[in-house]
């Protein structure tokens, strides 16, 4: 980032009752462009995500936490509790969101709403990422990802079609839903600092993933039409836009649109197939995909991913199927700047994946995560408070 300009976040402060991997997700969109995220954990053991193995640092720290909490500050407070209760209310009369990712029904038992924050900051911004909202019979249900994965049909439609239903390899729903936290918050603190009111901002893991059902929820909801699994993960009406075994492995072709498919087979020596009337259009090419697929397995099997990825790239949408050590030691990676060396007392050249946004063309910042209530003295004393009330308040287990 250019020293010249500040990040576009600076200056707004976030309290974040985080744990695990939605809320903090969320969250760490907006430390990375300059908020302050401050993050309120319990005295007792914190986030969760402090003791998700395998890999640890110092004190039971783990890679896992890491990976969500770049650029954050830490503090310790019992919500639960009355002198809890007051220290969150003097932090949030200095502050401009207030997020959290708990249980449904919890936000409104330890006063982190708008109802319950209005009268301390009537701008205040209230963030809510649940497993399924807070307003419905749901609303005391634990609930994670793959539940949400499972629910919203994304299993039924992941994988081979003569396969068991299949869960996406990483916790995407998490991250979207953190995402649309982000969105939802910085759009209702635009508003509030026009208005000089806040507001509650709500998304569910279920919701979410529900909206991520996208064009297949249009096709059904209108026409009926249920989008099934198709071997080789391919797109449900377009083709070819699937896997394809090469010499050596796997790659994934998308001839995508219709002006795709020519410039395909005169790059990989088979021009005569343009012609062939079982593929002259789209409708063709999918009633007829099964043999078209088989036509490729013999073309593409018969040299490595390098040669056919060499005769495409930039022509053709292409990529090869890595696995995840292939895909992180690509030089491709380094050569986006997409990874980051932040230092950490116990990992001194500690790697990350850089924040996929950029501004002025500069990935943003990023610094380590914090210990558990490193910075609440520090942050108290911003709020005002005296040396000798942070200790009463720790003696009494509110921090």
């Amino acid at each position: 980032m250019s020293e010249s300009r500040a990040l576009p976040l600076a200056g707004f402060r976030v309290l974040s009752a985080e744990q695990y991997g939605a809320g903090p997700y969320g969250t760490l969109f907006l430390a990375q462009l300059g908020a302050e995220v401050i993050k309120i954990e319990p005295p007792r053991g914190g986030d969760t995500a402090r003791g998700v193995g395998p890999h640890f640092l110092r004190d039971g720290e783990s890679l896992y936490f890491q990976t969500f909490n770049l650029n954050k500050r830490s503090i310790t407070l019992d919500l639960a509790s009355e002198r809890g209760q007051a220290v969150l209310h003097r932090l949030v009369a200095r502050s401009h969101a207030v997020a959290n990712n708990l249980r449904g029904d919890v936000p409104g038992r330890v006063g982190l709403t708008y109802e319950a924050l209005k009268h301390v900051n009537p701008a205040i911004v209230c963030a809510h990422a649940s497993a399924y909202g807070r307003d419905n019979p749901r609303a005391r249900w634990p609930g994670y990802d793959y539940l949400a994965q499972a629910e919203a049909g994304f299993c039924a439609l992941t994988g081979e079609p003569d396969g068991p239903p299949a869960r996406f390899g990483l916790s995407m729903v998490d991250f979207m839903t953190g995402t649309q936290m982000a969105v939802g918050l910085l759009a209702a603190l635009l508003d509030a600092q026009r208005s000089g009111v806040g507001r509650d901002v709500d998304v569910d893991l279920y919701s979410a993933a529900l909206h991520q059902l996208t064009y297949p929820a249009v096709w059904y909801m209108n026409k009926g039409d249920v989008t099934q699994r198709v071997p080789r993960s391919a797109h449900p009406s377009a083709t070819p836009s699937q896997m394809f075994r090469a010499a050596d492995g796997w790659m994934f072709v998308m001839a995508q649109i219709p002006k795709f498919w020519p410039i395909l087979c005169e790059r990989i020596g088979h021009a005569e197939l343009i012609a062939d009337p079982r593929f002259a259009g789209p409708a063709d090419r999918l009633a007829n995909r099964a043999v078209l697929t088989e036509i490729l397995d013999g073309i593409f099997s018969a040299a490595p991913v390098a040669h056919w990825q060499g005769l495409l790239e930039g022509h053709v949408p292409v990529a090869p199927v890595y696995e995840l050590d292939q895909a992180l030691d690509n030089p491709w990676v380094d050569a986006v700047g997409m990874r980051q060396h932040v230092p950490h007392p116990d990992l001194p050249d500690m790697q990350v994946l850089a924040s996929p946004i950029r501004l002025d063309g500069q990935r943003l910042p990023a610094r380590a995560a914090p210990f558990l209530g490193e910075d609440t003295d520090e942050v108290l004393g911003e709020s005002g408070f005296t040396p000798d009330e942070i200790a009463q308040l720790r003696d009494a287990g509110a921090i």
